[in-house]
């Protein structure tokens, strides 16, 4: 595998080593001590997996007390990724990095606690797996608004198109003020 920066701190995109051939592909989708080798955590205590059809935002989410980093994949389609960094002090506060993932390309995106996640499925339909650090806690659930204008994210679908809970569309915009925000821990 091999670790490609974002420039954000613990944001990283993953290039599995694919063994292509005649009958299709394999390759290691998660290898606990090589994972952590590489500086990426050992455990996770989660999986999921959604389903989306195109346009769908899902996102900015993260949790405040049970603060949960992400190891994502795409196993079907593909989808505009997201991650932010929102943590209260941080040197990169309010900036971003995307990447896309998609079945074809394999890129697996890591996301650390203290960073906001979405994204915004571009194919048809798109699946997404997702190995979580901590246990979701529906009443911990917090979120930024997907278009913030001060994010100003690039989000390939317009405002109009998107396809969002109504929890997502009730989001504010990200302010250094919030209360609801990480700590940045040097």
């Amino acid at each position: 595998m091999n670790l490609r920066e974002t420039g954000l701190p613990g944001v990283v995109i993953i290039e599995p080593r694919v063994f292509p051939d005649a009958r299709g592909f394999f390759f290691e989708s998660y290898h606990a001590e090589r994972y952590a080798q590489a500086g990426l955590p050992k455990r996770f205590v989660q999986d999921n997996h959604s389903s989306s059809t195109r346009g769908t935002i899902r996102g900015l989410h993260y949790q405040l007390r049970h603060p949960q980093g992400k190891l994502l994949r795409v196993l079907a389609g593909e989808v505009f990724d997201v991650a932010v960094d929102i943590r209260h002090g941080s040197p990169t506060f309010g900036q971003w990095r995307q990447v896309m993932l998609s079945a074809a390309n394999k890129l697996q995106l890591f996301v650390p606690a203290g960073f906001a996640h979405g994204f915004c499925v571009v194919s048809a339909v798109a699946e997404v797996e997702y190995k979580c650090t901590d246990y979701y806690a529906p009443d911990d659930q917090c979120g930024i608004r997907w278009n913030d204008p001060t994010l100003a994210i690039p989000w390939p679908v317009s405002d109009a198109d998107a396809v969002l809970s109504e929890k997502d569309r009730r989001y504010g915009i990200l302010t250094p003020d919030r209360s609801d925000l990480p700590p940045y821990i040097p």
